[in-house]
């Protein structure tokens, strides 16, 4: 029963925000109830590891005696439900900040959007928002929660809701740490009153905390840290199992890694790589990845030097007997330990890519599917650069559509003459496509990686070379393709038109040039020799808003007939006059393919005079 011993209350009012996401789950959540049953036991969970952590790192610790357990008590008369833990307990501050706020920023949006969209809010995405307390709302109408610190000054404190948006904290005597959660369950969950069906629950989610969890005095969970023992003799259940008990994720893993080394550092890991991204924002760094354990007690639930951040999507647990207890962030960031752990982890997670690559090609292209924009950055990992490198994926130019080729392969299938590796960008797919210095290359069947994906483009942009083939963008202005065009203008006059068109555009171009690589196309704008290409640029100017980028180069297709007819316009217009409107007009029609046009309105009244007097 809750303790009657209460002080004054005081009376809180939820969040706007809370009240909004509570009525949310209580409303959209009905059909997963059982799931606050794993929410309540994992909460305990972690506070039990953070006392137990406390305690054997010596500090001063209230009820430092007391067992490290999680014990529910059930009754089937009353309908109530009692789950208590000799955890690290809370405070007032904590009583507020994490009772009475929302955890993930963004929640309540993103839950809204789902919604809209007529997409269902299935129950493990409660856990992942960091609210996973108020799921106990969908079986409870009123809980009371009794906490004390382990703080030796702490003090018994009592916090009581109806979910509804307000509630009440009061002291109140409590001779134990940890927390208690008392409450009456609606009719619509009396089953959970059942030690038979809370104890099917326990099995199915938290079977694999790492502390005993008792029913009405019963132990019911097997506690084994899977981690720690042979691979051989865990089954696929069990390991599954485990690993939606770390993540709250219902699907099982894509792969896993059983690490156990012993020599220079001794370490055991179980590394889980998801079937697909477990952040509903998509952001793989918001959410734990691995935890650090030291002779199976946890020292960190997020330890960020076991793991570089384009790995970061990778769930699991690494344990050492090689550091202390009390080892701090500061000691961990500079640790040799940690160094060679993470040397460690970070090739068996490769190795076992490159192999889903070679020989599951199906589980890779999953793997790639999801985590590539965040894998790509490990191209500037310089320890691990080469086989990230041979592991990268990219669309091309004679591949199917929706296909993706190595960088292997693209060496493989180059024509014996081609020295480079070329790519093109563009802010999507289609405009790579239309990218006129892509026609050469089309028509002489060169294969051309496309890139539209920011991601791909700074990483491959990262490279300079592969096996020795320089990686070139086919806008780059020093590319040279020794094939001559036919039926080119006389190379006097057109000398004497670019030289006019330089003119007429001044500073805004660094050169205008005759093209080898237009075919269809009569201008494009190259990258100049101060510049990176179109798409690059775009980037570095949202990455740095001071980035002014270099001059492009404006190449002319000497064969195209409208260039040809232009150059009959020299003849008596020494000024350029006449022939202004219809360079400003190719120039802007260039930036417009490449998506840099910043005067529309400019180009469409132009191409509306020149119209006009082509039908006078």
């Amino acid at each position: 029963m809750a303790n009657t011993n209460v002080q004054q209350k005081t009376q809180h009012e939820s969040k706007a925000e809370m009240k909004q996401l509570l009525h949310l789950i209580v409303h959209s959540l009905y059909t997963h109830p059982e799931i606050f049953i794993r929410e309540l036991v994992s909460n305990a969970s972690d506070a039990l590891n953070k006392a137990r952590f406390q305690v054997l790192s010596g500090a001063d610790s209230f009820d430092a005696d007391a067992p490290f357990e999680i014990r529910i008590t059930l009754d089937s008369a009353t309908k109530q439900c009692i789950i208590e833990d000799t955890g690290i307990g809370m405070n007032e501050t904590d009583l507020v900040e994490r009772l009475g706020t929302i955890a993930s920023s963004g929640t309540l949006e993103f839950i809204r959007q789902l919604q809209e969209q007529g997409k269902p809010i299935d129950g493990n995405m409660i856990g992942q928002f960091g609210v996973g307390f108020y799921s106990v709302f969908m079986v409870a109408d009123e809980v009371t929660v009794e906490t004390r610190s382990i703080d030796p000054a702490g003090k018994g404190l009592q916090w009581t809701s109806d979910g509804k948006g307000t509630y009440s904290i009061a002291e109140i005597d409590k001779p134990t740490r940890g927390t208690k959660i008392t409450f009456s369950l609606k009719e619509s969950a009396w089953q959970f009153a059942e030690v038979r069906e809370t104890k099917n629950v326990i099995t199915k989610y938290s079977n694999f905390v790492d502390f005993p969890i008792f029913i009405n005095d019963e132990r019911v969970n097997a506690v084994r840290a899977l981690w720690s023992v042979s691979k051989d003799s865990i089954t696929d259940d069990e390991r599954n199992e485990f690993y939606k008990f770390l993540t709250h994720h219902y699907n099982n893993p894509l792969g896993y890694l059983h690490i156990a080394l012993e020599g220079v550092v001794n370490f055991k890991a179980l590394i889980f790589i998801p079937d697909e991204p477990l952040s509903p924002f998509a952001i793989q760094n918001d959410h734990p990845s691995i935890a650090l354990y030291a002779n199976k007690v946890m020292i960190q639930e997020d330890c960020k030097e076991l793991i570089p951040e384009y790995l970061r999507f990778v769930r699991g647990v690494a344990d050492t007997e090689d550091l202390p207890l009390n080892v701090s962030r500061e000691i961990t960031q500079n640790s040799p330990v940690m160094a060679k752990m993470q040397k460690h982890i970070v090739k068996k997670i490769l190795d076992l890519l490159e192999d889903w690559s070679q020989n599951d090609k199906e589980k890779f292209a999953t793997f790639y599917k999801h985590f590539s924009k965040q894998f790509v950055f490990g191209v500037n990992d310089y320890t691990h650069r080469e086989q990230i490198t041979k592991l990268l994926h990219f669309p091309s130019s004679t591949q199917e559509k929706n296909a993706l080729t190595n960088l292997s392969d693209y060496v493989a299938r180059m024509q014996p003459e081609q020295k480079e590796i070329y790519y093109a960008t563009g802010d999507r797919l289609e405009t790579v496509l239309a990218n006129p210095n892509l026609e050469y290359f089309t028509r002489n069947n060169i294969e051309v990686l496309l890139l539209s994906e920011p991601a791909d483009i700074i990483a491959l942009t990262s490279l300079p070379s592969f096996e020795t083939k320089n990686i070139v963008s086919i806008d780059k202005a020093e590319i040279t393709i020794d094939t001559p065009q036919e039926n080119t203008l006389p190379e006097p006059i057109a000398l004497t038109l670019m030289k006019k068109m330089k003119d007429i555009l001044g500073e805004r171009v660094e050169d205008v040039v005759a093209s080898k690589r237009l075919v269809d196309s009569p201008v494009s704008l190259v990258a100049g020799a101060t510049s990176m290409d179109a798409q690059t640029e775009r980037l570095m100017k949202i990455i740095d808003k001071n980035y002014t980028g270099g001059k492009r180069k404006l190449e002319v297709n000497t064969a195209h007939i409208l260039i040809k007819n232009l150059s009959s316009k020299l003849v008596g217009d020494p000024d350029g006059i006449t022939l202004r409107p219809y360079v400003e007009q190719l120039y802007e029609g260039a930036l417009l393919m490449e998506g840099n046009l910043t005067s529309p309105a400019d180009y469409v009244k132009r191409m509306t005079d020149i119209m006009t007097h082509a039908t006078n």
